[in-house]
């Protein structure tokens, strides 16, 4: 049995309310498939590998609104 065969074979075993899951998962993994094939996506994609293949540490949400706030900060005060 193929794979998409079995899918289909699963989904099929599920109530309705769980097939409409599985499609917006299905979905939700398309879309987030087709955010990396446009230009910039591919080029962000491209950075991020060069960085974690240097070992550079990657920054967490904590860190990037840390430094976000300090890069705010000294733009503001350079402004006044």
């Amino acid at each position: 049995m193929s794979t998409e065969q079995e899918l289909l074979t699963k989904w099929r075993s599920l109530p309705q309310d769980k097939q409409e899951v599985v499609l917006d998962f299905v979905e939700f993994l398309g879309l987030k498939n087709s955010a990396n094939k446009t230009p910039l996506g591919e080029r962000l994609q491209q950075i991020r590998n060069r960085i974690v293949a240097s070992g550079k540490h990657l920054l967490d949400e904590d860190e990037i609104e840390k430094e976000l706030a300090s890069r705010r900060g000294g733009l503001q005060d350079r402004e006044e």
